[in-house]
């Protein structure tokens, strides 16, 4: 199944008409977010734009979840909102370190959105814990303005892993090299497939593999392998990846995200899985940004499927060490990730596929919790507490899960219903 028209075709195509010049023009949208743990900025710092869109076709006025931000661009003449999107940044990660209670740092941003046919007005918002805006901008875009940047680039060299359509049917993956020199690209493009075939071997994935393309980028490097700060190792590679983000080991991410982008000009692409040229246990995953993750370690192909849970469908670490500087969620509001609770407002989420009688919150199952395919049984959903880095005060769906440990062989029910409903925001009007 790819991105399918339904009776309401002719609007959404009228919708679509009304967003861009052509069907095939992005205008991509970089910003500066800085502040401190306790102030946020968000500046523009440059416009740009290319052919193509790889972007979503359908329910282009809504968000499948709030994010931690979002951004969203109206038209000025009739006030019609013409594309909305959510996302998480790893600025706000990093107010929530000791680090920001002390100096002031920036950090880039990029968006890519519909070219406007006429003027409009694009509206970025930042979110506090509860929900509330806590930072925004709004600006104008005249898409005849003459210092929006066109770009024209040669594509770097890529393959597609998997192709189910053009970019307006099918959700439009890059698998980014990282780390890899020109020397080294079989060996890439080999790990791209790795990962790939992870993804596509749990559900939702697997039954909704047709939705999706897959293209691996080998972008080269000039060293192998990634940067290590905490050994004193810095590497020269495509993408300016380190560990040691916010001075944890494990924390393998990059900041440069302009490059990154400019690295995938004349590739169509919508989500991004970076993978990093090393055995070194790491990664990260940012909602509506990029998955990073390392290719060699042996437990490559459950973290980067873990990662792109993150990235792709915005779920929560259903992990907890009770570790963090602050904490990211409170009684007195839901959190927005589908398969964590604080209770306040369960029943906008897997409330309705708990089993009859279950106890809130729920003891430790008895029994096997996976069936004999390794898929999680309806019938252990629950309302376990521990989650998002708190052991006490938030809930997860699954006593186990791909988004809680590298053990169990696939997400939770609730989790790839929360997985689903992204793939049909995506694809399904």
């Amino acid at each position: 199944m790819k991105r399918i028209m339904c009776s309401t075709a002719l609007l959404l195509l009228s919708i679509f008409s009304a967003v861009s010049q052509s069907p095939s023009r992005t205008l991509r949208i970089d910003y500066i977010f800085s502040g401190t743990d306790r102030s946020q900025e968000i500046s523009l710092d440059e416009m740009s734009c290319f052919d193509g869109w790889a972007g979503r076709t359908v329910n282009l006025d809504k968000v499948p979840v709030r994010g931690n931000g979002q951004i969203s661009m109206t038209d000025i003449a009739s006030g019609k909102v013409l594309y909305r999107q959510s996302f998480s940044t790893l600025f706000q990660e990093w107010q929530t370190t000791e680090e920001a209670t002390r100096i002031r740092r920036s950090f880039e941003n990029v968006f890519l959105l519909p070219m406007p046919s006429e003027r409009a007005v694009v509206r970025v918002e930042l979110y506090d814990f509860r929900g509330k805006v806590s930072a925004s901008l709004k600006h104008e875009v005249n898409p005849s303005d003459v210092l929006i940047r066109k770009i024209i680039r040669n594509a770097a060299p890529h393959k597609y892993i998997l192709r189910n359509g053009t970019p307006q049917e099918c959700i439009d993956v890059a698998i980014l090299a990282e780390g890899y020199t020109a020397e080294e690209a079989e060996i890439f493009y080999e790990d791209a497939e790795k990962a790939v075939a992870a993804i596509l071997s749990h559900e939702p994935f697997a039954s909704m593999r047709d939705r999706f393309n897959f293209v691996a980028v080998a972008l080269p490097s000039k060293d192998s392998g990634v940067s290590v700060p905490g050994q004193g190792l810095w590497k020269n590679t495509a993408l300016s990846s380190h560990f040691n983000t916010f001075y944890m080991d494990r924390y393998l991410t990059t900041l440069r995200l302009k490059n990154l982008h400019d690295s995938l000009c004349g590739i169509p692409y919508e989500h991004i899985v970076i993978l990093a040229n090393t055995d070194t246990y790491g990664g990260g995953g940012i909602f509506n940004s990029y998955t990073l993750t390392t290719a060699h370690h042996k437990a490559f192909e459950p973290v980067v499927v873990h990662e792109f849970g993150h990235s792709f469908a915005g779920l929560a670490d259903e992990y907890y060490y009770d570790d963090q500087f602050v904490e990211y969620y409170y009684p007195d509001c839901e959190p927005w990730e589908q398969n964590i609770t604080t209770l306040f407002d369960f029943a906008s989420k897997w409330e309705d596929m708990l089993p009859r009688s279950v106890a809130v919150p729920s003891p430790m199952p008895e029994g096997p919790i996976w069936d004999e395919t390794g898929n999680g049984k309806d019938s252990m959903i629950g309302v376990y507490e521990g989650g998002g880095y708190q052991s006490k005060g938030v809930y997860r769906p699954y006593y186990d899960c791909r988004m809680k440990t590298n053990s169990p062989k696939a997400f939770c029910p609730v989790c790839q219903r929360a997985i689903a409903r992204i793939i049909d925001f995506y694809t399904v009007e």
